[in-house]
């Protein structure tokens, strides 16, 4: 149970473009795909910052000009 064979993924993707019609199913598409760049770039961001803190922490905590 659970596995899915290419048969099954180009029947899916069939039903979806008749019921969608191809248009939609290029603007859902395009929009996964922006969706997809938008998390990578947002959990980059976040271990970044986490790296970040890690190093502050280890300095004794870092103090700001404000």
């Amino acid at each position: 149970m659970g596995n899915i064979g290419l048969p099954e993924i180009i029947l899916g993707i069939l039903v979806l473009i008749i019921f969608f019609g191809s248009k939609k199913m290029t603007e859902m598409a395009r929009s996964a795909g922006e969706a997809g760049r938008e998390l990578k770039k947002i959990k980059k961001e976040y271990e970044d910052a986490k790296i970040e803190v890690t190093k502050e922490k280890a300095e004794g905590g870092a103090t700001k000009d404000v």
